[in-house]
């Protein structure tokens, strides 16, 4: 776990422009491509490191091509509500396999997919049970596109889920999509927090569509 921590540490702004990309969607979730195309694309770009984070699921990762694929970080997204407001908290180099993180992730496609149910299934998971299940699992917790969180203080809010356990934030993101539109907090803001509380900081497009960038 510390050579992996060390090694997005290390990572820069640059690196998140051209050649990682944490946040990668696929068809069994909402995303376009299926996981073999993602894997494609990242052979064409020549991307150092990825990581498929589908929404409550880890399924993908039961692909022959993405099993063979070397530059992959495992990775989830896991949708949870916190002090009122949505939350997406991102979990890396986990353990697939773990029961803890198993238990929380969809029991059926609509789960990782329609907004409605997704939202409604939220409420079950918790972040601090959310935030206990990445770590059962061997991995690290990160809070997803945290300046599109509408927690009006935001100190404060990433302050409260550091106290149970939050490793990351995602700063080095694009901001695509309808959050680069809904957008509350600055990512200076969110650089900031990282450096304060001493969190570890990623990055990553939540690729949706039929490319990574």
């Amino acid at each position: 776990m510390e050579k992996f921590v060390n090694y997005l540490n290390n990572l820069t702004i640059e690196d998140y422009k051209s050649k990682v990309n944490l946040h990668i969607h696929t068809s069994c979730s909402d995303g376009k491509m299926l996981p073999s195309e993602v894997i494609e694309c990242a052979k064409k770009h020549n991307f150092e490191i990825i990581s498929i984070c589908d929404h409550n699921t880890i399924s993908a990762y039961y692909d022959e091509t993405v099993k063979n694929y070397k530059n992959m970080i495992t990775g989830v997204e896991f949708d949870s509500w916190h002090k009122g407001v949505l939350i997406h908290i991102l979990g890396y180099n986990i353990d697939i396999n773990n029961e803890k993180l198993l238990s929380l992730c969809a029991k059926n496609k609509k789960e990782t997919e329609l907004d409605v149910i997704r939202l409604f299934k939220a409420f079950q998971r918790g972040p601090k049970k959310i935030i206990e299940a990445i770590h059962d699992s061997g991995g690290i917790a990160v809070l997803a596109h945290g300046a599109c969180c509408w927690a009006i203080d935001i100190d404060s809010f990433v302050k409260s889920l550091v106290d149970i356990g939050l490793d990351g934030l995602e700063v080095y993101y694009p901001y695509r999509r309808h959050r680069g539109i809904i957008k509350f907090h600055k990512t200076k803001t969110l650089e900031k927090l990282s450096e304060k509380y001493r969190l570890i900081k990623t990055g990553g497009t939540d690729a949706h569509g039929f490319s990574l960038f």
